[in-house]
C-alpha cells in the first residue's frame, strides 16, 4: 500500500478504517480540527469514524499510520469506543467548514469552500495546508475553481454567516435516509437546519421519517408552513399522521389546510385511530389490485421501489373504488405464489382466505397475528368490509421499541 502524505478531506469521508490486522473498524465521516488565531494552518486532530450500530467515535490523527485512495490504516492498540463529542475550539471539516463564504486575499473576490486538502508534516502531525476554493458563477454555470494555501483566504476565523450547504450535500448523496438522518445529528443544531432547509422535499420527508419525533418537530418548526406542508405530502401517511398527532390542534389543523386535498385526507383518516391500535399504525397506501388484475399486472405493481419490501410483499384485492377505504375486500396474494403462477392469470384465483385485522385491534393483537402467521404485512378490514390499509412489519417494531429507541442507536 502506498502511504499517501497529503489527501482531500471529501475524499476521504466514506473510507473504510481498518486495524493492524487487516479487520474493518469503521468508515471515516468527518474530520477534526482546531482552527488557530490568525492565518497559521489549522492542526487536523483526528478522524471521526464510525462503527457498529452508528456509534461515532474520535481517532485521534496519531493512530492513523496509513492512507490510500480506498481505505485508511490505524496503528495497533485500543481503539476508544466513547461516543465522540464535539469540543469548544474544534471544527468538523465536512459539517462546518464546506460551504464556507472566504475571500480570496490577493483577489479580493468571494468564493466557498468547496474541499480542504491536508499533509503530514516533517514531525508527523497533519495540518489544514490547502482549501479548494470556487467563485459564483454566472447563468447557472459554476464559477472558478481555485486551489490556495490556507493564508491565501481570508473569512475562516469568522463565525460562520449564511453558511451555503452544497459542498456538503454532495458528500452525503450516496447516504441512505436512515445514515443521513443519523449524520443529520451529529451536525451542531445551526448547521444542521442549514442541510434540512436544503434538501428537496422528498429527501427531506425520507430523512424525518428515521428521526425522534422531537428532531422531527423541531426541523419542521424551522420550515415556513408551506413548505412544512410540501414536506409532509412526500411522507409516507402514516409517518405523516404520527408527526402530527405530536402537534398542537391548532398548528395541525393548518398544516392539514395547506397541504393538497387529496394527500391530506389519508392523513386525516388515520389520526382518527388511536396510535396503538392497527388503524393507527397502518398506511393507508399498500397496492391494491381489483379483481380482473392479472399477476402480470400485480408483479409490475410491486416492482415500484418507492415501496418498502414489506408492503411489496402481497397485493389486496378488493371491488372498486381501490382508493382506501375501497370497496368490498375480497382477500390477498402473496408475491411468492404469484410467482409460481402463469403471469396471465387472474390475481383474483391465488388469494389467500386469511382473516384481516380490525382497525381497533391493539397492539398486542397485531403482535400475536404477525407472530401466528408468520407475516411482514397484513391487511386492515372495517366492519363494512373495506379495505382501509395495511400494517407492516417495520411499523409494529416502531412501536414495539421504546420511545427514544433511534437516539439509543445513535449512542450504541
Amino acid at each position: 500500500m502506498t502511504t499517501a502524505t497529503r489527501a482531500y478531506v471529501s475524499r476521504l469521508a466514506g473510507l473504510t478504517v481498518f486495524d493492524p490486522n487487516g479487520d474493518r473498524v469503521g468508515k471515516v465521516r468527518d474530520v477534526v480540527a482546531a482552527l488557530r488565531v490568525g492565518t497559521a494552518a489549522p492542526r487536523v486532530l483526528g478522524l471521526v469514524v464510525e462503527v457498529v450500530a452508528r456509534r461515532r467515535i474520535f481517532v485521534p490523527m496519531g493512530r492513523v499510520t496509513g492512507i490510500d485512495p480506498s481505505s485508511v490504516m490505524l496503528a495497533s492498540g485500543t481503539i476508544n469506543l466513547k461516543r465522540f463529542e464535539q469540543r469548544a475550539g474544534e471544527t468538523l471539516v465536512l459539517g462546518e467548514l464546506l460551504d464556507r463564504a472566504v475571500t480570496i486575499a490577493e483577489s479580493g473576490r468571494k468564493a466557498t469552500v468547496v474541499d480542504a486538502g491536508m499533509e503530514q508534516t516533517r514531525t508527523g502531525d497533519w495540518l489544514l495546508t490547502r482549501l479548494a476554493v470556487q467563485e459564483p458563477g454566472r447563468l447557472g454555470r459554476r464559477g472558478q475553481l481555485h486551489t490556495l494555501n490556507w493564508d491565501e483566504v481570508l473569512g475562516l476565523a469568522l463565525s460562520e454567516e449564511d453558511q451555503g450547504t452544497e459542498t456538503l450535500l454532495a458528500t452525503y448523496r450516496e447516504l441512505n435516509a436512515a445514515d443521513l438522518a443519523h449524520a443529520l445529528q451529529e451536525l451542531p443544531i445551526k448547521r444542521r437546519h442549514e442541510v434540512a432547509e436544503a434538501l428537496d422535499d422528498e429527501r427531506l420527508a425520507d430523512v424525518l421519517g428515521e428521526l425522534p419525533e422531537d428532531e422531527q418537530i423541531t426541523i419542521l418548526g424551522t420550515l415556513s408552513e408551506s413548505r412544512a406542508a410540501d414536506v409532509l405530502e412526500e411522507m409516507d401517511p402514516d409517518d405523516a399522521a404520527d408527526l402530527l398527532a405530536e402537534l398542537s390542534n391548532v398548528d395541525r389543523d393548518r398544516l392539514l389546510e395547506l397541504m393538497e386535498p387529496d394527500e391530506a385526507e389519508p392523513v386525516r383518516q388515520l389520526l382518527a385511530y388511536s396510535e396503538d391500535t392497527a388503524g393507527g399504525i397502518m398506511t393507508s397506501e399498500p397496492v391494491i389490485l381489483s379483481p380482473d388484475a392479472t399477476i402480470a399486472e400485480a408483479l409490475a405493481r410491486v416492482r415500484d421501489p418507492e415501496l418498502t419490501p414489506a408492503l411489496a410483499s402481497q397485493v389486496y384485492v378488493c371491488r372498486p373504488p381501490s382508493a382506501t377505504p375501497t370497496g368490498r375486500y375480497l382477500g390477498l396474494a402473496h408475491i411468492q405464489r404469484l410467482l409460481r403462477e402463469p403471469p396471465s392469470s387472474l390475481v383474483s384465483g391465488a388469494l389467500d382466505d386469511l382473516d384481516p385485522l380490525t382497525p381497533e385491534a391493539p397492539l398486542a393483537e397485531v403482535t400475536r397475528y404477525f407472530a401466528t402467521y408468520n407475516l411482514v404485512a397484513a391487511p386492515v378490514v372495517d366492519q363494512q368490509g373495506r379495505l382501509v390499509g395495511a400494517v407492516s412489519v417495520d411499523d409494529v417494531l416502531d412501536h414495539l421499541l421504546p420511545d427514544d429507541w433511534r437516539d439509543r442507536a445513535r449512542r450504541g
